[in-house]
């Protein structure tokens, strides 16, 4: 039989009772509404396995009328199965599902067919639970009671904004419906909504539209059924539960050395940095707890203090983790940010790359890992949470699709400006170098396929408009205050050298698998910006399957978004390898523009790795779609030799420097005078910042000078890393680091009063186990002509402290 205009399939069991009349009320409307044409309607009763006549009695009917038509089954299998082999075997522009006991007339499909053409969806399910519905007859209350509560139990969990996904009539557009169905695995009375789950991760829009409803006596649905449904869809969660499971036991191997002792145990990669993240936790928390203003300390850098906005102190989860925070500490806070982050950030990109590209999961799965953990964020995951923590990049760029297909313009632009809201309290560098990347992506897709985007260009472009009034009342503020209040600056500036090497995209990285530590040492600025280290088999496996799929459009921008994003992170000057010969880098354009100019070129290159991700799912994905076994096998061996050299290995700890118990039994109270900050010597910078732990094991009790953070520096307020250097910070930290100590005479005596005046010291403390602490002690004492007080571990000098003359 051909294909015809609308399929009509019947889901039967054990319908003897009802089937004939069912069958020639079917018929009668099919016939007055769409024509007695053999290619205007078709009738499939997909029998269930009935024990009783109903297969005779829909045999007989197809005799008679060659449009009926029987698909049976051997035995009782559920009304998902029925469905399944139903719609499987229609030919309809159209498929109209609908239920044995007719409990909604036919007579409502043009209700129906009404919203496909006005309102452009490509399903329009019946919805009891519309307003505008009308029940005719109602169930038990104490059923009617149960069957809401169960259905909202599955829209909460399943498919948020659909009030009734059991109503057994919809009508699907044709083609769509035989991709859901001929995908679905419930046998059950789930089956429903993982039909409408499919529709949604496609960008299918649904309708619900208001019908008529009467309860039918001998109905096969019970209560209970709703407790079914919810057990079928725990199956259908199972899968993505697995990927997001495996996620976190990977990254649960990769911090195992934190975790075995939170708090006790350092990154030890991580120089200066985790100190100050911690202390970022704390502080946030302690402001929050005490109604104090989350964008401002004076904890550090006295008495200038730190601006927090224009630091990277991800209020975003800052915040709402106080409680954890203030109950277990900021070592806890650390490595669940960072735990919890990297496996989010992977289930993300799994869950975008499942929803656009790729029908396998686990084709998805290898791309959201190879995202979320290739080699540039691994490195990152040392000591920068906000450069690999993110989880909101796959949504917003999820809502920006959205919006090119132009249907919910308005709720989408609202979403995507609450989104981005919330990325800039996580981190507004990976948010700025993002976007670079959406703007390469569409710029290549626009050029491979204009007629698209001309499409897409108006409702996106709304949308956005939309976004922006959404999301700026929300950020106007703490960026007025980064960029224009106390302690804020203008840019960083890292040199002209900060850029990645080309060898370095082949190479790989310390932390992966067959990494050459010291090779990765020579061609990254550290541990923690190690940008690039795809290694070479996995360029060149997504260079195969970007040949292999050039056809597509998307494969084509993906492409030029990892070219791109590569050469723009080859920064301002490039060494060409083997040689001494150095060409401009493309970053010029780039470097002295607003935003930019505090950008770490070489960070660009995180870029790829999403875009890399998506090659590598989108290869996966056709290679397990290939016909023959050995292909399958061949071209997934492929795929793990390309990724195995770069799986991450586990981040080596230390145990970290031990808190003077001068300071962690609350000694120190006894001899600071109140208003007075505490100077450790030597006074803390980005290079030695344990004096930050100090303070939060004090509970944030005391301020001190210096410290690790991000300020302004000079009449240019250009950005620095630290406090503003002073002459006896300098010098203390030269003695520290091996320099001899200058001759100590009045001059100098004169300006360490003068500085001391300046961070409103009353007390200086310097453990006795600090690096070269004799050599300080002793400076320190000429310096302030009286030699210091021993209290338990540590050398003191209490204030006050002479004036200079």
């Amino acid at each position: 039989m051909g294909p015809v205009e609308l399929s009509v399939v019947v889901p039967a069991y054990d319908e003897e009772a009802r089937i004939g009349p069912t069958l020639e009320a079917l018929r009668a409307h099919l016939d007055a509404h769409l024509g007695t044409g053999p290619g205007a309607w078709e009738l499939i009763v997909a029998d269930d396995g009935s024990t009783d006549g109903t297969a005779d009695l829909v045999r007989a009917a197809a005799a008679a009328e060659p449009r009926i038509r029987l698909v049976g089954t051997d035995r009782n299998r559920g009304k998902g199965d029925a469905l399944r082999r139903g719609v499987l075997a229609s030919t309809g522009r159209r498929v109209l599902l609908t239920d044995a006991d007719l409990a909604t007339p036919v007579e409502e499909l043009g209700h129906l067919e009404k919203a496909f053409t006005e309102q452009g969806v490509e399903a329009a399910i019946g919805s009891r639970a519309h307003p505008d519905s009308r029940i005719e007859h109602h169930q038990g209350r104490l059923r009617e009671l149960l069957g809401r509560a169960g259905n909202r139990l599955i829209r909460a969990v399943a498919v948020p904004g659909v009030r009734d996904t059991q109503c057994g009539f919809k009508l699907l557009e044709g083609d769509r419906a035989r991709a859901a169905f001929g995908a679905s695995r419930l046998d059950g009375w789930g089956i429903d909504v993982e039909i409408l789950q499919y529709f949604r991760r496609q960008g299918w829009p649904v309708a619900e539209v208001p019908v008529r409803w009467s309860h039918q006596d001998g109905s096969k649905v019970r209560p209970a059924d709703y407790l079914k449904v919810l057990g079928e869809l725990a199956r259908l969660k199972a899968g993505t539960l697995a990927v997001a499971g495996l996620y976190l036991l990977g990254s649960l191997l990769l911090y195992k050395g934190l975790w075995a002792g939170v708090g006790s145990h350092y990154l030890a990669d991580s120089g200066s940095d985790q100190n100050q993240w911690e202390w970022f936790f704390a502080v946030t928390a302690d402001n929050v707890s005490h109604l104090r203003n989350p964008l401002f300390t004076t904890l550090q850098g006295m008495p200038d203090g730190v601006n927090l906005m224009a630091n990277t102190v991800m209020l975003g989860l800052s915040v709402p983790l106080t409680p954890v925070t203030l109950a277990f500490g900021p070592g806890l806070t650390w490595a669940l940010v960072l735990t919890l982050g990297l496996a989010g950030t992977a289930l993300a990109w799994y869950w975008l790359i499942r929803r656009w590209l790729v029908a396998s999961r686990w084709a998805a799965a290898l791309g959201g890992a190879l995202a979320a953990f290739a080699p540039p964020m691994v490195s990152h995951a040392n000591a920068h949470p906000n450069f690999c923590v993110l989880f909101m990049i796959p949504l917003i760029v999820d809502r920006a699709l959205r919006l090119c297909g132009g249907r919910r313009v308005r709720r989408d632009g609202v979403l995507l400006g609450l989104f981005a809201a919330y990325q800039v309290f996580l981190g507004e560098e990976p948010f700025l170098l993002a976007a670079v990347g959406m703007l390469l992506f569409a710029a290549a897709y626009a050029v491979a396929d204009p007629r698209t985007a001309r499409a897409a260009a108006r409702p996106l472009l709304k949308g956005l408009g939309i976004a922006a009034l959404v999301a700026l009342p929300l950020v106007a503020f703490p960026l007025y205050w980064q960029f224009f209040g106390p302690q804020s600056y203008h840019s960083v500036l890292h040199g002209d050298a900060a850029g990645n090497s080309p060898r370095a995209f082949v190479e790989y990285a310390q932390r992966s698998l067959f990494g050459d530590e010291a090779q990765a040492d020579k061609l990254a600025l550290n541990r923690t910006e190690q940008n690039a280290f795809y290694g070479w088999p996995l360029i060149a496996l997504c260079a195969a399957v970007a040949w292999w799929q050039w056809r597509r459009a998307a494969v084509k921008a993906l492409a030029v978004t990892a070219l791109g994003a590569a050469w723009l992170s080859l920064g301002q000057r490039i060494r060409i390898p083997g040689t001494d010969l150095v060409a401009p880098g493309p970053w010029r354009l780039l470097a002295h523009q607003p935003l930019f100019e505090s950008v770490i070129e070489g960070r660009v290159g995180m870029v790829c790795a999403p875009a890399l991700g998506v090659l590598v799912a989108l290869g996966a994905d056709r290679i397990l779609a290939l016909p023959e076994v050995r292909q399958r096998r061949l071209g997934m061996v492929a795929v793990a030799a390309a990724l195995l050299p770069i799986v991450p290995t586990p981040f080596p700890v230390r145990d970290r420097a031990p808190v003077p118990a001068f300071i962690a039994d609350g000694t120190w109270r006894q001899y600071l005078p109140e208003g007075r900050s505490l100077v450790p010597v030597p006074v803390p910078d980005p290079a030695g910042s344990d004096a930050l732990h100090w303070q939060v094991e004090a509970g944030l009790g005391f301020r001190m000078p210096g410290g690790y953070f991000n300020g302004p520096w000079g009449p240019d307020r250009m950005g620095i890393y630290g406090a503003t250097p002073r002459w006896t910070s300098n010098m203390l930290s030269d003695v520290r680091y091996g320099k001899p100590a200058p001759h100590i005479g009045p001059a100098w005596q004169a300006q360490a009063r003068k500085d001391l005046r300046w961070w409103k010291a009353g007390l200086l403390v310097l453990p006795q186990d600090q690096e070269r602490a004799l050599e300080l002690r002793d400076t320190v004492t000429k310096l302030l002509g009286r030699p210091p007080q021993k209290v338990e571990d540590v050398w003191i000098w209490k204030g006050p402290f002479p004036e200079p003359e």
